[in-house]
């Protein structure tokens, strides 16, 4: 970031502030941005011209860190099957980039993308030529052949065989790879193309062509290299699978955080709570995604049916449990991604929902380690030091949250990384 934007001074006066860890708000509260970071959070008055400051006065309404989501598909949210299949490649990244803008003003100040080749729209964003969240990028989904991220047709000659690459893998949303040499080879690409973690389909998805629901992918010695290869640069693997089997396998392979897992039993869970494990659930309704056929349609009805049961569980035997989405390939889908924050209400209270939206998702994006992109400052709170992404709501969502799934009405103020995106106060 250039020196001007680094000099610049806001001070939020006189805010209802949730900070991120608290279970309440504290009234009366000023805020000072220095820079990118907040320099100073206060409930003694911060006199502004000392601070040399641009004030807001909050007129005491809600101010909360930004909000994360952990499993989001910009490039996926952005654009249709036949846009990977059939469209222009540039179209891709510019439907991503306007999508990256409309997810800040939804209030998304940092996501972590788990499928697409997103990591030059993320060096665009960070460097000010764009509007858009913080990106921890996945990279490519990395897929065995028939597996959940294997969208080549079924015509086409497996690379195994001296086929060629799908049009997905050739974009880089995409990497299908079969045996350990292979998969060790993809994982090492996705790293050297600034990926921040790795994802890894272990088993069958609703988007997906060819493999049921109970499909196991990727050998255990296939998940295990892909794991050695993220942790010899520091970083750790997820994985999308739903099922009892694939999760337990996952987990034995040293796997770190589990996506979706709607499949799962209490037992099973509960192994990934003592394991220490994160589970990156999404509040599934069935109206989220529509598919052509019956065949996935009802793959969907299933996944959906396990929602309330598994956040029950995870509940009871004290899951870390983070917060995404998963829209893909719907890009008029998209707004939903505030209906679902929303929607965790009807599995948590309304505070333990902002605590995850803010502060939980962002102790999983630190697993990072020395691959996080943001480690000189702390993400998902409002305190000294942390970086300024922040949102000014009217409405309480401690009372209501159903304000955040109103953000062109109720977010009067979008800052992000000390700019200000949005101001109608």
């Amino acid at each position: 970031m250039g020196n001007a934007k680094d000099s610049r001074r806001t001070l939020i006066k006189n805010a209802r502030v949730f900070d991120g860890l608290a279970d309440r708000a504290a009234d009366g509260v000023d805020v000072l941005i220095d820079g990118r970071t907040i320099a100073a959070v206060s409930t003694d008055p911060i006199d502004a011209q000392s601070a040399d400051a641009t004030v807001i006065d909050a007129g005491g309404k809600f101010l909360m860190p930004g909000l994360s989501d952990a499993h989001v598909h910009l490039m996926g949210n952005a654009n249709g099957y036949l846009d990977f299949v059939a469209g222009p490649t540039g179209s891709l990244y510019t439907n991503t980039l306007a999508e990256a803008r409309r997810m800040l003003h939804r209030g998304f100040t940092t996501v972590r993308d788990m499928g697409g080749d997103v990591a030059p729209i993320k060096t665009s964003i960070d460097r000010g030529d764009f509007e858009g969240p913080r990106i921890f990028p996945s990279q490519a989904m990395i897929s065995q052949t028939s597996g959940h991220a294997d969208f080549a047709f079924v015509y086409q000659t497996p690379q195994e065989f001296g086929g060629g690459p799908s049009r997905t893998d050739e974009i880089g949303f995409t990497r299908v790879a079969d045996g350990v040499d292979r998969v060790l080879a993809a994982v090492r690409e996705q790293l050297r193309k600034g990926a921040s973690q790795i994802k890894l389909t272990v088993g069958g998805g609703a988007a997906s062509m060819y493999d049921p629901l109970y499909t196991l992918q990727f050998t255990p010695d296939e998940i295990r290299a892909a794991v050695a290869a993220a942790a010899d640069y520091g970083t750790y693997v997820a994985t999308h699978v739903y099922t009892v089997d694939g999760v337990r396998r996952a987990i034995e392979a040293g796997v770190r955080s589990i996506e979706h897992g709607h499949l799962a039993d209490e037992a099973t869970v509960a192994l990934i709570g003592e394991k220490g494990l994160w589970l990156s659930m999404q509040p599934f309704a069935e109206a989220d995604h529509h598919y052509p056929d019956p065949a996935r349609a009802a793959k969907n009805t299933q996944i959906c049916a396990g929602t309330e049961a598994v956040y029950g569980w995870a509940r009871k035997h004290g899951v870390q449990v983070v917060f995404g989405t998963d829209l893909l390939l719907e890009p008029e889908a998209a707004p939903r991604q505030s209906v679902m924050a929303a929607r965790l209400g009807d599995y948590y209270s309304n505070v333990e929902a902002l605590k995850m939206l803010t502060s939980g998702n962002a102790a999983l994006f630190e697993m990072a380690g020395p691959r996080n992109p943001y480690a000189s400052a702390r993400l998902g709170v409002i305190a000294e030091g942390a970086w300024a992404d922040l949102l000014l709501i009217d409405g309480d969502p401690i009372a209501d949250l159903s304000v955040i799934a109103q953000p062109d009405e109720k977010f009067v103020l979008i800052v992000k990384d000390g700019v200000v995106v949005k101001n109608a106060v």
